[in-house]
């Protein structure tokens, strides 16, 4: 008699397990569906949560309980503590705070107050269009500093004409993000166009972003549009550039009176 072999039963066993296994797999790869897809150019949808939605927040008066009226979004500083938005949004600073990932009256980060505000003299002297841009410190929450909570930004100029950006914004309508990706083209030598329905008041401030880098915020001609499809921003030029490295670096002087509350 030979000996039993006794590995036979078990080998069998597996197979038919393995074999289970993979129609198993087979049936569910039928059910799962694919990622969703982004959406068209021109298409202004929900912000989906995540890392980008997570820096750019709402602007409140006072606190969140009065209403947004402007978007902002956190980009890189020294400081780690700088915020970009549209200057017509910080005319009156003293009471502003800032809600990042701001959704459905959630405030997941915190409601952040505003200290040092920075405008450029194009627009502290004749609300210049083309100096439609600010930047802002945030004083600490509970010791920690936004970027180190959010992430931020990098800031870039230099854009093709025809740059396919990103927005992020609040309408005031609205209490959770909008997003929208198109084709940009240059209105003018220092204002760039893009069109994009839906972007209706609120949205100022909202930062315009080139492959993840912020290249604009919502604003400049026509304060970034007098109708919702239509959309503007100042190009990022030398003087926001300049501008924005004054306010990135540590004890750099505030171009306007600190806000104060």
């Amino acid at each position: 008699m030979f000996p039993r072999q006794a590995g036979r039963p078990r080998a069998r066993r597996a197979s038919r397990i393995l074999l289970a296994l993979s129609a198993t797999a087979a049936l569910l790869g039928v059910d799962v569906p694919d990622p969703p897809a982004a959406p068209p150019l021109g298409f202004t949808v929900g912000a989906r949560p995540g890392a980008a939605a997570d820096r750019v927040g709402a602007l409140f008066a006072g606190g969140t309980a009065g209403g947004h009226f402007c978007t902002a979004a956190v980009v890189r500083s020294e400081g780690h503590d700088l915020i970009a938005t549209a200057a017509h949004c910080l005319d009156d600073p003293d009471t502003a705070v800032f809600a990042p990932g701001y959704r459905d009256g959630e405030t997941p980060y915190g409601v952040w107050r505003l200290t040092d505000v920075y405008t450029a003299p194009g627009w502290r002297d004749g609300e210049d269009p083309d100096a439609d841009i600010a930047f802002a410190t945030l004083a600490p929450l509970d010791g920690a500093r936004i970027e180190d909570v959010v992430g931020a930004f990098p800031v870039a100029g230099q854009q093709p004409d025809d740059a396919l950006v990103t927005i992020l914004g609040y309408p005031s309508t609205s209490e959770t993000p909008l997003s929208c990706t198109n084709t940009t083209e240059l209105f003018s030598g220092t204002q760039r166009r893009i069109d994009c329905p839906d972007l209706s008041g609120g949205t100022s401030g909202s930062p315009w972003l080139v492959d993840g880098e912020l290249a604009g915020v919502l604003g400049g001609y026509e304060g970034g549009g007098t109708v919702p499809e239509v959309s503007y921003s100042a190009v990022m030029g030398e003087r926001a550039l300049a501008l924005y490295r004054e306010a990135s670096a540590p004890g750099a002087f505030a171009l306007v009176a600190p806000a104060s509350g």
